[in-house]
C-alpha cells in the first residue's frame, strides 16, 4: 500500500499563523497533524509514503528527517504549487504500480483506511472518495448506487473527507498540463461511473483549516485524552462555553457522562509570542504550585501551539458568589480566614524552588512594574480615557516614586499571585482553590493581602477588613519585621492595587467593551480616597489633589 500526503499548500485560511509554521506542522495533543496522518497510514500497513511540499518546505523536510519509521517516507518538493491534480500527476513515478491513497495533511479522523482500501480494490472504479455527513461541507451528490454525480450540489450532498484511493489507471485521464485540480478529473469521470463514494456514518472527523476549526479540534482531542476515550466516543463529549472574565482567554467545560474538565483557551500561541509566554507561565507555575501542595486545579495536559490547557473542574462557586449568597458576616470572616491561611502558604511554600524564568512579565514585583503597570495604567486608562481629564503623567512622578518605594519597603517577600481577588478563588466542598496564577512572581505578601481585602467585587466592611488584617498579622509571626512596618507596606500595596484595578476597570469597560466592569468604578474611587486619606502623608500632594477633585 502506498500513499501521497498533500502538504504543499499555503494554509491561507490560517493566516497569519501559517506565515511562520506550515499547516501540516500545527499540533494536536502536542503532535503535528502530519504525524497523526503518518501514524494512521503506518498503523494501517502502508509501506511507502510520499509527501508533496512547497510552502515552508524546509520545515516539513526537517521534521521528516528526524522521524524514525520502518517504512519508506519521502518528500517531493514542488517549486510551483501544482494543485491537487498536478501533485498526483507529479508523483506518478512513485505511485504508478498499484492503487494508492491520497490524503490531505490537515485532517484527523478515525476512518478505517484498510477497509476503504479493500473496498476500492474490489471495485472497477478509478477513484474512491470517502464521504460523510458534515453540514458545512455537504456538496458531493451521489446516486442510489453510491456513484458520485457532481461536486457542487446545493441539496442532499455529502462532504469529502480529504481521504481517497485511486487506481493507477486514472493517470490515463489526466490532462496534459502541470497545474490542475483532481476534482476536474473526477467530474469528467462521473458520467462513466468511475468515481464511487465510500460513505462513512457516525465517524469522528475534524480539519484544522481555519483558526476556529483548529482550536476546536485541539480542544476536543485534549478532552478525549483527559477522559481516556477513543475517537468513536468523542461525539458524546459535551462542550459548553463559560462566561468570560477580564482576560482575552475563552473558557470551556467539557463533559463526558458524569466527568468534566475545564479547558482554558489562550488562543493560538506562536513561538516566542506574548501569548506563548503567558501559556508557558500558566503551565509551569500551575504544575509547580500543585507539586507544593498549594490548592490549585491540577493541569492534565496542554497543547502549546493551539493554546489549549485542560485542567481539573472546580465547579462554579467563587469566593464572591459564596459570600454574597450567605450574606452573613460571621461566615464571611470564617471563610476569609481560611483564604488567608492558604494565601500565606501560597507565598511561603510557593516561593520554595520557584524559578524566575517561569514568569511571563517581570520576574519580580518591581518599582518599574509599579510605575508602568499600576501608576501609569491608572493615569492613562482611568484619568485620561475614562474621566477625559487632560493631566500629564510627569507632574505626578515624585508622588509615584514615593508610592513605589514604599510599596516595596518592608515587603514580606514570597511568591505573589498578583490578582488575589474573590473571582480568582474557588470554593469546592468547603476547600479553597486559587486560579489565574499565571502572573505570579516574587513580591510582597502584603500585595496579595491587599488585593484580597480591598477587593471591589465583595467590598468588605471596614471593621471586617481590619479584623482580617489583624488575623493575618497574627498568623504570620513576622520574622524580623515589626508589625507596624508590615502594615505600612500593606497600606501602600492597597494604594498600588487600587490604582491598578481602576485602570483595569476603565480599560475593560472602555476599550474591551466589557461594560459590567464599569459598575465597580464608583466604589473603587471611594476606596482610593480613603486609602490616601488614611496614609496621612504630605509626600503625595499632586495625587491627593487629583483624587479629591474626582
Amino acid at each position: 500500500m502506498k500513499a501521497l500526503i498533500l502538504a504543499a499548500g499555503f494554509g491561507t485560511r490560517l493566516l497569519p499563523y501559517t506565515k511562520k509554521i506550515p499547516k501540516p506542522l500545527f499540533t494536536v495533543l502536542s503532535i503535528p497533524v502530519l504525524e497523526h496522518v503518518l501514524k494512521k497510514l503506518v498503523d494501517n500497513e502502508c509501506e511507502q509514503i510520499l509527501i508533496n511540499t512547497h510552502h515552508l518546505h524546509m520545515q516539513i523536510e526537517a521534521f521528516i528527517a528526524k522521524k524514525k519509521y520502518n517504512i519508506n517516507i519521502q518528500t517531493i518538493y514542488e517549486p510551483v504549487i501544482l494543485d491537487t491534480g498536478g501533485a498526483i500527476a507529479n508523483a506518478k513515478p512513485f505511485l504508478k504500480d498499484s492503487s494508492f491513497f491520497v490524503i490531505n495533511s490537515d485532517v484527523i479522523s478515525n476512518i478505517n483506511l484498510k477497509k476503504v482500501y479493500n473496498f476500492h480494490k474490489k471495485s472497477n472504479c478509478l477513484a474512491t472518495l470517502v464521504l460523510h455527513d458534515h453540514d458545512k461541507f455537504n456538496k458531493v451528490k451521489i446516486d442510489d448506487q453510491r456513484y458520485i454525480q457532481n461536486f457542487d450540489s446545493k441539496t442532499n450532498g455529502l462532504a469529502f473527507t480529504g481521504i481517497q484511493v485511486l487506481s493507477p489507471q486514472i493517470y490515463e485521464f489526466f490532462p496534459d498540463k502541470k497545474i490542475f485540480s483532481s476534482i476536474e478529473v473526477y467530474q469528467s469521470l462521473c458520467s462513466k461511473k468511475q468515481v464511487q463514494a465510500f460513505v462513512e456514518k457516525d465517524i469522528f472527523w475534524s480539519d484544522i483549516g481555519t483558526p476556529d476549526s483548529y482550536s476546536m479540534t485541539s480542544l476536543i482531542e485534549l478532552a478525549a485524552s483527559g477522559f481516556g476515550i477513543k475517537h468513536d466516543r468523542i461525539k458524546n463529549i459535551r462542550v459548553d462555553k463559560l462566561a468570560g472574565d477580564g482576560s482575552d482567554r475563552n473558557w470551556y467545560r467539557t463533559t463526558y457522562k458524569t466527568w468534566s474538565f475545564i479547558v482554558s483557551d489562550h488562543g493560538i500561541c506562536m513561538p516566542k509570542s506574548d501569548r506563548r509566554l503567558q501559556l508557558n507561565s500558566f503551565v509551569h507555575i500551575g504544575n509547580h504550585l500543585f507539586s507544593k501542595g498549594i490548592p490549585v486545579p491540577r493541569i492534565l495536559n496542554h497543547d502549546a501551539l493551539s493554546g489549549m490547557v485542560i485542567l481539573e473542574d472546580l465547579g462554579d462557586v467563587h469566593l464572591e458568589t459564596q459570600v454574597k449568597q450567605k450574606n452573613n458576616n460571621e461566615f464571611t470572616i470564617k471563610i476569609y480566614k481560611k483564604v488567608i491561611d492558604r494565601l500565606i502558604d501560597f507565598s511561603i511554600k510557593g516561593f520554595t524552588d520557584f524559578k524566575k524564568e517561569w514568569t511571563c512579565q517581570t520576574q519580580t514585583y518591581s518599582k518599574e512594574l509599579i510605575i508602568e503597570k499600576e501608576c501609569r495604567y491608572f493615569m492613562e486608562a482611568f484619568i485620561r480615557d475614562y474621566l477625559k481629564l487632560d493631566v500629564g503623567f510627569d507632574k505626578f512622578s515624585n508622588d509615584f516614586d514615593h508610592i513605589a518605594d514604599h510599596a516595596l519597603k518592608y515587603g514580606l517577600i514570597g511568591l505573589m499571585h498578583r490578582d488575589m481577588q474573590s473571582r480568582n478563588i474557588m470554593i469546592q466542598n468547603s476547600r479553597i482553590y486559587f486560579i489565574d496564577f499565571q502572573s505570579a512572581r516574587s513580591g510582597p505578601l502584603q500585595y496579595d493581602l491587599a488585593s484580597l481585602l480591598i477587593d471591589p467585587y465583595v467590598n468588605l466592611k471596614d471593621q471586617t477588613r481590619n479584623d482580617l488584617l489583624q488575623y493575618a498579622v497574627g498568623k504570620l509571626k513576622l520574622n524580623g519585621i515589626e508589625s507596624q512596618n508590615f502594615l505600612k507596606c500593606y497600606q501602600y500595596c492597597c494604594l498600588t492595587r487600587n490604582l491598578q484595578f481602576l485602570g483595569a476597570f476603565s480599560f475593560l469597560s472602555q476599550i474591551k467593551k466589557k461594560k459590567s466592569f464599569k459598575r465597580y468604578i464608583p466604589e473603587s474611587v471611594k476606596s482610593l480616597k480613603k486609602i490616601i486619606a488614611d496614609l496621612n502623608t504630605d509626600k503625595l500632594p499632586e495625587l491627593s489633589k487629583l483624587v479629591q477633585a474626582i
